[in-house]
């Protein structure tokens, strides 16, 4: 995929390599609703950048203070 056109999107693969987690902790968030996928290009998940970097910075204050991932799901979604 050419970086120029999506600028403000980020696959699964650097999500891990930026981010720092596992690919396997991007598909658990994904399929908790913790992180959205924004787009599919063919087999490649794309979500928002800015939304990934803010939603991990979220989820590790949570973690950090003792939520479970489903309640920090449920958190999220009543900010």
């Amino acid at each position: 995929m050419n970086k120029g056109m999506n600028q403000g999107l980020i696959s699964a693969a650097e999500i891990v390599k930026r981010f720092g987690i596992t690919y396997q902790a991007v598909n658990h968030y994904t399929n908790l609703g913790l992180l959205d996928v924004v787009t599919k290009n063919g087999n490649v998940r794309m979500y928002s950048r800015i939304e990934v970097r803010r939603r991990l910075v979220q989820i590790a204050q949570f973690v950090s203070e003792g939520y479970s991932l489903m309640l920090i799901r449920k958190k999220l979604t009543e900010m």
